[in-house]
């Protein structure tokens, strides 16, 4: 089993793939939930579509920026200790 102090120890290439891939499964149920609040409130499925893909490419890029800039930040991260 990893340790988070594990995860801070890897290459910065595996976070960011890591990432990467945590953002893309997150946003892409956003997509859906968006569509779905859209399709509600503007009851064409069209014009839901378009503005659940344009706002969630715009959250896509900011939400994968906010996650990088919290790996960067140390405040609140435990520093592991090895035995």
């Amino acid at each position: 089993m990893r340790m988070f102090g594990d995860h801070l120890a890897g290459s910065a290439l595996q976070a960011r793939r890591r990432a990467i891939v945590k953002t893309l499964c997150y946003r892409l149920i956003m997509v859906l939930v968006t569509v779905t609040v859209a399709w509600a409130v503007v009851g064409d499925v069209s014009d839901a579509v378009n503005i659940g893909i344009v706002a969630n490419v715009v959250k896509t890029g900011t939400y994968y920026l906010y996650e990088r800039t919290w790996d960067r930040i140390s405040w609140g991260v435990s520093a592991s200790t090895s035995g």
